[in-house]
């Protein structure tokens, strides 16, 4: 029997504060103390195993969500600890229901002042369960881009292109448009090279796609496309689209524009300036001649 059923006991019986300190009173109780420790102790050595079970998943399984995890593993290492703690209470004749009601009751007027840093942690859980973008993608998000490097329940953070910290509230992440630009393994380049009127069309082509297919970064399939799109004030315009590895992007897109200068001059193809035709009208001013009145 523990000491708080001996306390209802007793006092029901009559009996008074000072004769309640018994040798069964005071054992029912210490057994009860010592049975609380070793609930607490064991409750947080259970936490702690669970907690970190969970996380080597991630480390163990690289295709899975390191943050994801990492967020699984404190939830469940607090719902452990809330649990042992209600069952020590319970243990003492702490009426747990009336302590959730407080707590509950206290919750509602902290969220009321914490709105904001609230909204940024409902954002950050959202993030973190259907991970729109994780660590090490490269996205454009709030106006900002870089490199994803942290996701907190409170901001992410990115590192941009300069590898300058980009702190951003998790509820601006979550209420903006969300560009990944890691999210597919390819991405397609575009650009649009122009070339003379007087140029050789079917030489120009050839040129273009025999430099597409020279690089090995250009994949296959699908296949590049290079079309006439339009014909400009001073160049008949090429459309030229080729797929790549998405990590390989930048430089890719880079490298090519120059590899097509190259190859344009080295065949012969000109890439004219913008130019601009100006007619004058030679003809004579002819001068109206004064009437009689004047």
């Amino acid at each position: 029997m523990d000491f708080d059923s001996i306390l209802s006991t007793e006092i029901a019986n009559g009996v008074t504060i000072g004769d309640l300190f018994t040798v069964e009173f005071l054992a029912a109780l210490l057994g009860d103390v010592v049975l609380a420790i070793v609930l607490l102790v064991a409750a947080f050595v259970v936490a702690g195993w669970v907690r970190r079970r969970i996380a080597r998943l991630a480390e163990a399984h690289r295709q899975l969500d390191q943050t994801l995890f990492g967020f699984l593993a404190n939830i469940a290492r607090y719902v452990i600890l809330a649990f042992a703690v209600l069952f020590i209470l319970n243990t003492f004749g702490v009426r747990t229901t009336s302590l959730v009601a407080a707590i509950g009751a206290a919750g509602v007027a902290i969220g009321l002042a914490l709105q904001g840093t609230l909204s940024n942690l409902a954002a950050g859980i959202m993030i973190i369960i259907f991970r729109p973008i994780k660590v090490g993608d490269f996205v454009e998000v709030a106006g900002e881009m870089g490199t994803v490097k942290s996701i907190t329940l409170n901001m992410t953070e990115l590192a941009s292109l300069g590898n300058v910290q980009i702190l951003i509230p998790n509820s601006e992440v979550w209420g903006n448009e969300i560009k990944n630009y890691s999210a597919y393994p390819t991405r397609r380049a575009e650009w649009t090279f122009g070339v003379s009127y007087d140029s050789n069309l079917a030489e120009a082509e050839r040129i273009i796609r025999e430099t597409l297919i020279a690089d090995r970064r250009t994949h296959s399939d699908p296949e590049p496309f290079v079309q006439v799109n339009s014909l400009g004030d001073s160049s008949v315009d090429f459309l030229v689209r080729a797929w790549v590895d998405s990590g390989e992007y930048f430089a890719y897109q880079a490298d090519m524009t120059r590899a097509m200068k190259e190859a344009f001059d080295a065949g012969g193809i000109g890439i004219p300036f913008p130019t601009r035709t100006v007619v004058h009208d030679n003809a004579p001013i002819r001068v109206a001649a004064p009437s009689a009145a004047e």
